[in-house]
């Protein structure tokens, strides 16, 4: 992929983005792996996809930790807001495309900064995660 493509990114998670088929995603949780930054946990998998972009993402929240349905649309909202803010640093370094799914394990809801950190530390684990991958393959 050309490079003045991610240059001109624009920091948005439109629809081509967001992970919503079913049969990627039963995949995903059947053959992927993960790797974690409390209270964040990614399981991705490398794969074609339908989209243009690089990685389709979807988010969710544990019912079980979450009653209500305003704290779980509250958390993921934060979430998906905190990716989209830092997408470049996944943007940039793979090139090859895939899908995750970032899950919030957590049974307390944490500050918006934190938040912020915590994903900056699971995007950065994510791609040492694929780099050491890549290397394992060669």
């Amino acid at each position: 992929m050309n490079s003045i493509k991610f240059v001109l990114m624009k920091y948005t998670l439109g629809k081509e983005e967001r992970l919503k088929s079913k049969k990627l995603i039963e995949s995903l949780y059947q053959k992927g792996n993960s790797v974690k930054a409390f209270p964040l946990r990614m399981i991705f998998l490398k794969t074609k996809h339908t989209s243009n972009f690089p990685v389709q993402m979807g988010v969710s929240v544990a019912k079980r930790n979450f009653k209500l349905a305003v704290d779980r649309n509250r958390i993921k909202r934060l979430m998906r807001e905190s990716y989209r803010l830092q997408k470049a640093i996944v943007y940039n370094n793979i090139e090859n495309p895939y899908v995750f799914m970032i899950s919030y394990i957590g049974i307390a809801e944490v500050p918006y900064q934190e938040l912020h950190l915590k994903m900056e530390k699971l995007l950065t684990l994510f791609l040492k995660e694929t780099k050491t991958a890549k290397n394992d393959e060669n």
